[in-house]
């Protein structure tokens, strides 16, 4: 018996009548809006219809908030059986989720939602906002990212609870003067736009923690912007700018300063920013290092300065006694200063492309430590003699494995001072609790105990554990990390290069509020699934171990959203996979000293962006 087959001409008919992709109209757009997605969000006060094809928003998302006698019969009706889902226990809609869609325009009912704290319109085709949107008094959190607004409304800086503004990835050719009526703002993202000029009041948003600006026209920068005194992060990459305001210092929380590709030609003073942490100023054109700027730094860990016109470093370099991370690729340096053998923390050096001839080309590509390690031994003798005798003098203050002097410890005011417990290079196999109890009552939040012969993390150290943020354990012998990390809940850096670990256990994806892991030069055969829990990891350096391959997947390298810095150099990777070119947010990609073939080494040398565009131009089509 025959079975009936539809003719390929048939079929292709049908689907000409009923497209897989088309705009929805408003009655399949209703349709979305189900009784059961309705009882939801009158029981939890959150509606997401984020990706669902909408095209316009269904005239019932207005109406959940109304409090009528027939709107009351609706909800009641809803759940006639249950006490608690009657309608006089339903909640207002707070948050409100229309992302991923094309709608194009908003009603100015919206208004109606006066409860609405949160507000997700991103990915859409919005070309305005409606005046309603004014009415949202308690709205705090608003994402208006990738539509193709070049204006907001006048009420909208009537919102005087917003504390998060997402205004990226739109069309806007400047920032309206009253964004500075906004005084509640703490996040304000303003990237990928078209903005030449900020205005004089941006000063006036004193609360504002973060503030992203990358990829804009903007030429210069009003000078009340060192007005923002609680600024952490600020991102200018990617613009016009030829000078930065000459008074940083003011900024004196800021944490993090992205400044590359621009056309700046001169550091301004940083005196005062003693927060400041990393510092991206790549693809300017900067020649000088002045020695007051490294006077000035004392917690900077990531100075990258690769593409300038650099000649020279001073020998002041050497006070930039928390650098771990110096990038001068491609600059115009012809000899590198001994003194930067004697900065203790420094894991990567980078220094292709300049033209040196006091090192030999082979000991540069042997990577960081073999170039401190020639710079120490041009020191000469003095140098060894000097550590000669530090080790005489270590040896002769201790006994029974670590030292029993209270006196070789920094002593509860003195780590009160720098709220920090700093014991590097003291040859320690162990370290008594005390100490850790001293740095408990001193607040202290940050531990540096590198370059020592610990074959375990002291134990002490969990006393610690509410109030750590950044903790240095490199140039051990560590072998894994304790159980104990996983109580570690504010911290933000996290240094175990340089030990013996094979693997990270799981305790490493506990750490949520992690920023940096750096876990250079270990026996690690892989990047393990922990790492890829860290949802809020920005810089991760793994060069020098033994990894064999990227999973840049959505479960591996794609899960870490914020993820900035990549450092996979000198390991045993034999593939690199092209998906890793579309992790957007990616700004320094390290690959060179490993097996691959391809990329060839010369798209290395041009760089992150060269590199990222070679991948993606390999993706399947």
């Amino acid at each position: 018996m025959k079975t009936g087959r539809i003719p390929v001409r048939s079929r292709i008919r049908q689907q000409e009548l009923n497209p897989v992709f088309h705009l929805q109209k408003a009655e399949e757009d209703n349709q979305i809006l189900t009784r059961g997605k309705i009882k939801q969000a009158l029981k939890t006060g959150v509606l997401n219809l984020a990706g669902k094809g909408l095209a316009s928003v269904p005239e019932k998302v207005w109406n959940l908030s109304d409090s009528d006698e027939n709107e009351k019969e609706v909800r009641y009706d809803l759940d006639r059986t249950q006490e608690e889902d009657s309608w006089w226990n339903q909640k207002s809609l707070t948050a409100l989720d229309l992302s991923s869609n094309t709608l194009t325009v908003i009603s100015e009912n919206i208004q109606n939602l006066a409860d609405l704290t949160v507000l997700n319109l991103q990915d859409n085709a919005l070309t305005s906002l409606p005046e309603g949107i004014g009415a949202l008094t308690k709205l705090s959190k608003l994402n208006v990212a990738r539509n193709k607004l070049a204006e907001l409304p006048d009420s909208f800086f009537g919102l005087k609870e917003l504390k998060h503004l997402n205004l990226s990835h739109n069309e806007f050719p400047e920032v309206h003067p009253n964004i500075s009526d906004l005084i509640m703002l703490e996040t304000l993202d303003i990237s990928f736009n078209s903005i030449n000029l900020l205005p004089g009041g941006i000063g006036f948003l004193v609360r504002l923690q973060q503030l992203t600006l990358n990829n804009n026209r903007l030429t210069e920068l009003p000078n009340d912007i060192v007005n923002l005194r609680n600024l952490h992060k600020l991102d200018l990459s990617k613009n016009d700018l030829k000078r930065l305001p000459p008074v940083m210092g003011e900024l004196r929380k800021l944490e993090c300063f992205y400044v590359q590709h621009n056309d700046i030609d001169e550091l301004p003073d940083f005196t005062g920013c003693e927060a400041l942490k990393e510092l991206h100023m790549a693809n300017n054109f900067i020649r000088t290092l002045p020695a007051d700027f490294c006077e000035n730094l004392p917690q900077l860990r990531v100075l990258d300065l690769r593409d300038n016109k650099i000649e020279r470093l001073p020998d002041e370099i050497a006070l930039l006694a928390s650098l771990t991370r110096l990038d001068l690729s491609n600059n115009t340096i012809s000899s590198l200063p001994s003194c930067l053998s004697t900065l203790a923390h420094l894991v990567s050096l980078q220094v292709d492309g300049n033209p040196i001839r006091s090192i030999r080309r082979d000991i540069i590509q042997c990577g960081t430590q073999r170039i401190l390690k020639t710079l120490r031994e041009r020191d000469g003798p003095k140098q060894s003699n000097s550590r000669s005798t530090e080790t005489s003098t270590t040896s002769s203050k201790g006994t029974g494995g670590f030292f029993e002097e209270a006196a070789t410890f920094p002593d509860v005011y003195q780590m009160r001072k720098g709220r920090a417990l700093i014991v590097s290079s003291k040859a320690l196999v162990d370290m008594p609790e005390q100490v850790f109890c001293d740095a408990r009552e001193a607040a202290v939040y940050n531990v540096d105990v590198s370059k020592n012969k610990l074959a375990e993390v002291p134990a002490g150290l969990a006393l610690l554990a509410s109030q750590l943020t950044e903790l240095n354990v490199s140039f051990n012998l560590l072998r894994t990390v304790p159980s104990f990390f996983s109580q570690f809940d504010k911290i933000a850096y996290l240094n175990l290069s340089n030990n013996s670990l094979e693997e990270l256990p799981e305790v490493v994806g506990l750490l949520v509020t992690l920023r940096e892991l750096n876990v250079v030069n270990n026996q690690l055969r892989c990047l393990s699934s922990s790492v890829y829990e860290l949802k809020g990891l920005e810089i991760l350096l793994a060069s020098g171990n033994r990894i064999e391959e990227i999973d840049a997947s959505e479960t591996g390298l794609g899960a870490l959203k914020r993820l900035a810095t990549l450092d996979l150099a000198n390991n045993n990777i034999k593939h690199v996979p092209p998906v890793l070119g579309t992790l957007k947010n990616i700004t320094t990609l390290e690959l060179i000293g490993n097996s691959f073939r391809q990329p060839r080494h010369q798209i290395l040398e041009k760089g992150t962006d060269s590199i990222m565009a070679y991948l993606r131009d390999r993706i399947p089509q």
